[in-house]
C-alpha cells in the first residue's frame, strides 16, 4: 500500500516525497523490521519503542510513525501523531482492509473463565454451520488450524492480520478474549464488538507494570460494555462487580445465574465420572423450559461458563439440542482438559500454575472421590521464585501422590526449582517423587496410575512448547500422555 494511502484518513501528514512509497508490512519490533516496513514506535509499559527506531533504521526500514521527532537520516519518513497506540490499530486495519467491519466478533472479558467460555462459544458455533475464530491464551484458531500467540489478546496489528487471515478462510464470526491489558494498551481500540460477554472479576494483574490498583484493573474491563458499540450483552449476575461493570453500558443484556432470578438459571448440578472422563450435568432454565446439558470438565465454575456459552449461541441461533450435543463433547484445550488416555484412570490437563489455582484444581477432583489424587507440578525458571513453597504447601496437602518436574525451566536448573517447591511441604508426609524431565515425569504418571486415580498435570495447560535454555521446544502434554498410554495398553494385551 502507498504510504500517502495508508495515512489518507488518519489526519496524519506524509513528508514530502515520500507519498508514494509502498509500504508492504507494518511492525512495532524493531527485529523484525525491514525495507518496506512501517516501524510504529509504541511507548509500552517496560520500554519506549522510539529508543529502537535506529535498529530499524539499520535492517532497512523507512517509514516511521511516532509521537515527536527522532534523529534520523534524512531518507527515513517520520510521521507524527499525538498517540501512537491507538494510531497502531487504525493504520492497521486500513493497511488489511478493515476486516473487522466484515466480522461478527464477540468479545470475552473477566477475571476467569475466558478462555473456557470462548472455547465453548467456538465449538459450539463451529458444530451448529457457523464458521467461527478463536483468539486468546489458547492461541489462535480457525478453519482447522491452531498457532501459539504470546499473548491473551494479540497487539493490535497481529490482530487484524488474523481477521484478515479468518476472513479469507471464510469465518464469519470471531470469538476472543479480551484482557485488561488489551483495553489499557489500545490493542483493541476502534474494533466494533458484535457481543461482549462478562464472566466474573477478583484482584490479579496488578502492579507496576500492569494496573496500578483493582480500581483501575476493574474500570479497564468495564470499558469493553461502554466504549465498543456492542448490541448485545451476556453477563454473570451472581459476580458481585456485574452491576459495575455494566452501569454504563447501553446494549440489550442478558443475564446468567445458579442463585438468582435470570434469563438462563443453570440448576440441579451433579457430579458424573466414567470411562477415564469425569464432568458435571446441570439444568438450564430458559423461558420455564429445563434443558438438561452434560459438560465434560468439573466444578460449578464450568456451569457458569457453560451458561454465558449457551446465552451467546441462542443469539445467534443455535438450538438447545445442538448447544447440549456440542457442550457434551466439549473439552476445552487446556482448561480441565480431561483426557481420553486409560480406561480405568482420568487425567485432567490445566493452566493451574500458582497456589490459588492449584488448591482450587485439586479440590474440585477430590470432590469426585479419587482412589488416588496425583498431581504432577512444577514452576517456571527464572521468575515465580515467591509462588514455589505456596505451590508446595497446596499440593501436600491435598494430594496424595506429587510428581514434582519441571514446568518451562529456562536457563534454571529443574532440581534447584523442585527443592523450591519441597520448602513447601513442611513435616508433611504426602509421598513424593522427583523428575526433573517432564516428559519423563507425564510417562511416569501414566505408569503409575491404579484403577480410580485422577491425575492432574498442572502449570502448562493449552501450551504446546517448553522452553529450555532460551528456546520454545514443541512439548504437547496431552500428545504424551496418549502416547504412553497407548504403550502401556499395548504391553498388557
Amino acid at each position: 500500500m502507498l504510504l500517502h494511502k495508508l495515512f489518507s484518513d488518519l489526519n496524519i501528514s506524509v513528508p514530502a516525497g515520500f507519498e508514494n512509497d509502498v509500504i508492504d508490512h507494518i511492525s512495532y519490533d524493531s527485529r523484525i523490521a525491514a525495507p518496506g516496513t512501517l516501524f510504529v514506535c509504541i511507548n509500552g509499559s517496560l520500554t519506549d519503542g522510539h529508543k529502537y527506531a535506529i535498529d530499524a533504521y539499520k535492517r532497512g526500514c523507512r517509514a516511521f510513525l511516532c509521537e515527536h521527532e527522532i534523529d534520523l537520516p534524512d531518507d527515513a519518513a517520520v510521521m507524527l501523531t499525538d498517540n501512537t497506540s491507538t494510531a497502531l490499530p487504525l493504520v492497521s486495519t486500513e493497511f488489511y482492509g478493515r476486516p473487522a467491519e466484515k466480522l461478527r466478533i464477540i468479545g470475552i472479558t473477566g477475571t476467569k473463565g475466558k478462555t473456557t467460555t470462548a472455547l465453548l462459544i467456538h465449538d459450539i458455533l463451529n458444530g451448529a454451520g457457523i464458521k467461527t475464530g478463536y483468539i486468546g491464551s489458547a492461541g489462535v484458531i480457525f478453519d482447522g488450524l491452531r498457532t501459539s500467540s504470546l499473548r491473551t489478546t494479540p497487539e493490535s496489528t497481529d490482530l487484524h492480520l488474523y481477521f484478515r487471515k479468518m476472513l479469507a478462510a471464510g469465518v464469519t464470526t470471531v470469538v476472543m478474549e479480551v484482557s485488561s491489558q488489551a483495553i489499557f494498551r489500545d490493542r483493541v481500540y476502534g474494533i466494533k464488538f458484535d457481543t461482549c460477554v462478562y464472566t466474573n472479576l477478583s484482584p490479579d494483574h496488578i502492579g507496576p507494570y500492569e494496573h496500578p490498583d483493582f480500581d483501575h484493573y476493574r474500570d479497564c474491563k468495564a470499558r469493553l460494555f461502554s466504549d465498543f458499540g456492542c448490541d448485545f450483552i451476556v453477563y454473570n449476575k451472581d459476580d458481585a462487580n456485574a452491576e459495575y461493570m455494566l452501569r454504563e453500558a447501553s446494549a440489550l443484556a442478558q443475564s446468567v445465574s445458579m442463585v438468582k432470578d435470570a434469563d438462563y438459571v443453570g440448576h440441579s448440578p451433579e457430579k458424573w465420572r466414567g470411562d477415564g472422563a469425569l464432568g458435571i450435568d446441570f439444568s438450564c432454565n430458559f423461558g420455564g423450559i429445563d434443558h438438561r446439558i452434560r459438560l465434560r470438565s468439573p466444578g460449578g465454575f464450568s456451569v457458569y461458563n457453560a451458561l454465558l456459552a449457551i446465552a451467546v449461541c441462542r443469539h445467534y441461533g443455535v438450538s438447545f439440542g445442538e448447544i447440549a450435543a456440542s457442550l457434551a463433547k466439549s473439552s476445552p484445550l487446556g482448561r480441565f482438559e480431561v483426557v481420553d488416555a486409560l480406561p480405568y484412570a482420568t487425567f485432567v490437563i490445566d493452566f493451574a500454575h500458582n497456589e490459588l489455582s492449584i488448591r482450587s484444581a485439586l479440590s474440585v477432583l477430590r470432590e469426585y472421590s479419587p482412589s488416588r489424587l496425583i498431581v504432577l507440578v512444577g514452576s517456571v525458571g527464572g521468575r515465580t521464585f515467591s509462588r514455589r513453597a505456596p505451590i508446595g504447601s497446596a499440593v501436600s496437602e491435598l494430594a496424595d501422590l506429587c510428581i514434582l518436574t519441571a514446568d518451562d525451566p529456562d536457563y534454571e536448573d529443574p532440581m534447584v526449582i523442585i527443592e523450591d517447591i519441597l520448602k513447601g511441604f513442611g513435616d508433611s508426609e504426602t509421598p513424593y517423587v522427583c523428575i526433573p524431565d517432564r516428559r519423563e515425569a507425564i510417562e511416569y504418571a501414566v505408569s503409575e496410575a491404579k484403577p480410580g486415580d485422577i491425575v492432574l498435570l498442572a502449570g502448562k495447560g493449552h501450551e504446546n512448547f517448553q522452553l529450555l535454555f532460551g528456546e520454545h521446544t514443541p512439548f504437547s502434554e496431552r500428545s504424551i500422555v496418549k502416547e504412553a498410554a497407548q504403550k502401556l495398553l499395548s504391553s498388557v494385551r
